[in-house]
């Protein structure tokens, strides 16, 4: 398993950055609010900019390291860099673009161009021109390009910032096929929500230039929830049985069955659930006789109102956070405490993520050419 370490500090212009973190096969998300960092610190993994002090490597490939006086030049460190503009040569079709690294910079590369345009679908593409391409067509070819570099890291510098919304939804399935099938540490720095609790394996918290914390996504998310409202709770579980005859996946969440109607799922994968506190109500009661299939025990942790007209209520499932987003009317009209136990009636829940836990086809189609190859060598 590749793993960036990265122990630094510096500065961007008079703004101080100081950052402590590791990174390790799939995506950590670098998330804070514009201008806390972000992209200053993929910049300087990536070489762009410099340190004053610090650490960078890749498993024992050292990027810079200021008490031995490393500092490797950016085309030495093995990193493939997308920006939020694909940056593409307008001149070459998307298949000159995509090797550019290879004949350009005179790169070796152990990915195959065939695979690396499967994961991204850029079969129809190849010939065409930058120009004929949509935002989000573009931004993939950008990644490809960055992959057939051969580069140890990925570095995304909020890759989906300049396109719309349906553009967005179109490439979101592909960075999670890059993801999961090229085993390569990838950062993603971003500042959007949907987007770190869909793609992140892990979150890298910043402010005003520091790291405020880091850690697994599920045990980071709390803490921007309870940062910025709204943002809800990650809960990871299996699915242990598919209800064909009503289209629901049943999920055993510690001894709890949740059930989704999500055609796509089915018996043991493991799913990421996103569960925002507007999709949650209270009752002081267990209720019975209610279209509401998912009703879970929690207790009230905080109480959170403001002098609007909501109140933010953390709950504690299982040792799971959760919040519920209510008026205050109802707070006091149901007489709600910290301390008290409670049920959560979860209205709607998202399927961030689902894997099936084996190997896939696309694995072992990859086994079989490099066997295939190995025979031929012989």
């Amino acid at each position: 398993m590749t793993k960036l370490r990265v122990s630094l500090k510096g500065e961007n212009g008079s703004f101080p950055i100081e950052a402590d973190f590791t990174a390790e096969n799939g995506t950590t998300a670098l998330f804070g609010a514009s201008g806390s960092g972000k992209t200053t610190i993929l910049k300087m993994i990536a070489g762009l900019l410099g340190p004053t002090s610090g650490h960078i490597s890749i498993d024992d490939f050292v990027l810079f390291d200021s008490d031995r006086g490393i500092d490797l030049a950016p085309e030495k460190r093995r990193i493939g860099y997308v920006f939020q503009d694909a940056r593409l040569f307008s001149h070459f079709n998307v298949r000159r673009n995509l090797t550019y690294a290879r004949w350009a910079g005179g790169r070796k590369t152990t990915r195959n161009f065939d695979e690396v345009v499967h994961i991204l679908g850029l079969e129809n593409l190849l010939e065409r021109r930058p120009a004929t391409l949509s935002g989000g067509e573009r931004q993939r070819v950008a990644i490809g390009r960055a992959l057939l570099s051969d580069p140890a890291l990925l570095l995304l510098d909020e890759p989906l910032a300049s396109l719309d919304h349906a553009r967005r939804a179109e490439i979101l399935p592909f960075i999670e096929r890059l993801r999961d099938e090229t085993q390569l540490p990838i950062v993603h720095v971003s500042h959007e929500i949907d987007e770190v609790a869909r793609l992140a394996d892990q979150i890298v918290l910043l402010s005003q230039g520091h790291v405020t914390a880091a850690g697994e996504a599920a045990e980071i998310f709390p803490l921007i929830d309870r940062a910025n409202a709204g943002a809800g709770a990650l809960l990871e579980a299996k699915v242990t049985r598919f209800d064909q005859i009503y289209g629901l996946a049943e999920i055993d969440l510690g001894g709890v069955q949740f059930q989704l109607a999500d055609m796509a799922l089915r018996e043991n994968m493991t799913v990421r659930l996103r569960i925002r506190p507007r999709d949650i109500s209270l009752a002081r009661m267990q209720p019975e006789s209610i279209s509401i299939r998912n009703i879970l025990p929690v207790t009230i942790t905080a109480i959170n109102a403001g002098e609007g007209p909501d109140a933010q209520i953390a709950l504690d499932f299982q040792g799971h956070y959760l919040a519920a987003q209510i008026t205050r009317r109802s707070v006091d009209d149901m007489a709600l405490r910290v301390g008290d136990k409670v049920f959560a009636l979860v209205k709607a829940v998202s399927v961030e993520r689902a894997a099936i836990r084996q190997i896939t086809m696309h694995a072992l189609a990859s086994k079989e050419r490099q066997t295939r190859s190995r025979g031929d060598e012989e």
